[in-house]
């Protein structure tokens, strides 16, 4: 096992690699200047959005928001997991990976998914020669299963009893404890017994098409209908997507992706030809799925009931995608007829109409409104301004760029309300330089100094230079912001990649993933961003300065007796 990844050991593996080279083996990059341009791997589209710096030692896709170094290019492109990513590096880079100090790890997760897999050639044989097989493959034909996609998406059958893989594969405690920590087995009162029992068995497969999960559907009237595995070392349900490595096998270049609720929801679809359809476990759909899609295809289609319960689960997808929404590929939603859902309407319409019921599914700007119009009639005074204030409560969290203008255009139409100029209001006295389109917390001054730290580190010599009474100020931002400048003053030519990794697997990870985006300062002349760099520390101190000043008269109020209720009527 490879040991512990110490942020040394990883500045030292980026430096010595060309994330160039590691994209140029796999993508075919053309010079643009000082960069390098392709089509996006990670999504379909036709004109090039996809960029690598060598300077920075970073990617990024304006289309689908793909961005990273060349960890995250090798995790995301060849679906490796974070320590396969940093051994393929060290050894093309000659560097000797560290050796495993016995440092606790967690769970060695080949054993875990060697017994997964073993479980699930079990289930599929037991579906071909159990005794009790003859009610599942009932069961499937009466759901108009054939026999080719029952084998393409690995069905099997877990018998009834408590210890068909007991029996099988947990013979000594050893054994057991991997049964258990992969989720096949449960515990209670002493007792270990199978987790899965009279049910249809859906293996759940990572994207390199490993087993990391199951999913059951119970044979008769018992409860819960479908029952997941757990959650386990190498099972996350936020993060995996029943069928999208059955899609990528089938389909390089996928027309759209269709998020749809059901195991059989997708099977079905993709026995009739449509190939695209995946489905969230037992989850809403969470920003990792939402950017898992992105990356696959040119649009998303949400599909739901046309009931309350769908409407309701469409309304929580829409603002989990909004931060993920530019407008470069559309966001639609499609409502199912009463009593309907994508299995049975497939059945009955055939692949042509129901791809066409997607291709005229809602777009996310015209559901959005549908739905908040709902609440707040346009046609009165109060319902215009509750539509003004949760509309721009939502548009906050997008992502800065046209299409958040164009929403912004739209609820000004819609409420009879002028859109603010973006500008307007400059201080006086400092450079008329563009500033980034308010995108909500993205785009406070403390996110706006990291962003532009994380762009050019050698920019934190500025703010080195200037006074330092913005570290007193009171937010937990704070601290990660003193923290980059440290780090980037300290080793003088960090690159943007090597810096950024430096937040892997931590708290902040997500905030500096988000902040490292290109597209967040892309409004910033390259010739104005040290400038409004030292602008934004400058106000930061400025806010310091202020609170004192707060502080001090506050003090003097209470000297004076102004706090104890007797001051000066």
């Amino acid at each position: 096992m490879v040991g512990r990844i110490t942020p040394e050991f990883k500045d030292r593996l980026l430096a010595r690699t060309d994330i160039v080279e590691i994209v140029g083996l796999r993508v075919q990059l053309k010079k643009a200047g000082a960069e390098f341009t392709a089509c996006c791997p990670f999504h379909t589209e036709k004109t090039p959005s996809f960029t690598v710096s060598p300077a920075k030692q970073f990617y990024h896709c304006f289309g689908c928001g793909a961005h990273g170094n060349a960890i995250d290019f090798l995790i995301e492109f060849d679906r490796l997991s974070f320590p396969e990513a940093v051994t393929e590096l060290a050894q093309r880079a000659g560097m000797s990976l560290p050796a495993d100090d016995g440092a606790p790890t967690g769970p060695d997760p080949a054993p875990i998914l060697a017994v997964l897999e073993q479980a699930a050639g079990l289930y599929r044989q037991a579906l071909r020669e159990h005794h009790e097989r003859e009610a599942a493959v009932a069961y499937l034909k009466r759901r108009g299963l054939s026999a080719e996609v029952v084998q393409r998406y690995g069905l099997g059958l877990a018998p009834s009893g408590w210890s068909f893989l007991l029996d099988a594969l947990g013979k000594t405690p050893a054994e057991q404890e991997r049964l258990l920590t992969a989720g096949l087995i449960t515990e209670r009162d002493g007792r270990r017994y199978d987790r899965f029992r009279a049910r249809i068995m859906f293996p759940i497969r990572d994207r390199r098409g490993r087993v990391v999960g199951f999913g059951g559907r119970v044979l008769d009237d018992g409860e819960p209908k479908y029952l997941n595995s757990p959650e386990t070392p190498v099972f996350v349900k936020g993060r995996e997507l029943y069928g999208l490595y059955e899609q990528q096998q089938a389909l390089r270049g996928p027309p759209r992706m269709l998020l749809v609720e059901g195991y059989l929801d997708v099977i079905a679809l993709a026995q009739f030809g449509i190939d695209y359809a995946v489905a969230a476990l037992g989850t809403a759909a969470t920003p990792e799925h939402i950017k898992r899609l992105l990356r696959s295809a040119p649009e998303i289609v949400f599909c739901f009931d046309g009931d309350r319960a769908g409407r309701d689960a469409a309304w929580k997808a829409l603002k989990t995608a909004l931060p993920l929404a530019t407008g470069q590929q559309p966001l639609r939603f499609l409502f199912l007829p009463d009593g309907e859902d994508p299995d049975t309407l497939v059945r009955k319409e055939g692949k042509d109409a129901f791809e066409a019921r997607l291709a005229e599914a809602k777009l996310l700007s015209a559901f959005l409104f549908e739905h908040v119009e709902a609440r707040h009639d346009p046609a009165t005074p109060e319902g215009r301004a509750g539509l003004v204030d949760e509309v721009q409560g939502l548009l906050q969290g997008m992502p800065a760029g046209s299409y958040r203008q164009q929403l912004g255009a739209e609820l000004a139409r819609r409420s009879g309300t002028a859109q603010p100029r973006q500008g307007a209001r400059r201080a006086q006295g400092r450079p008329s330089v563009p500033r980034m389109q308010q995108a909500g917390p993205a785009l406070t001054p403390l996110r706006r100094a990291i962003a532009l730290l994380l762009d050019d580190p050698g920019r934190a010599a500025l703010v080195v230079e200037r006074p330092a009474d913005w570290r007193e100020l009171d937010n937990p931002g704070i601290a990660l912001l003193a923290e980059i400048v440290d780090i980037a003053a300290a080793y003088p030519g960090i690159t943007t990649a090597t810096l950024a990794e430096r937040w892997r697997d931590t708290e902040h990870e997500r905030t500096v993933r988000r902040l490292s985006e290109p597209g967040l300062i892309a409004l910033i002349p390259a010739e104005g961003r040290a400038e409004e760099l030292a602008g934004t520390i400058d106000r930061l101190n400025r806010e310091v300065a202020a609170q004192r000043r707060a502080a001090e008269i506050a003090r003097r109020w209470q000297a004076r007796g102004g706090g104890d209720g007797h001051g000066a009527g």
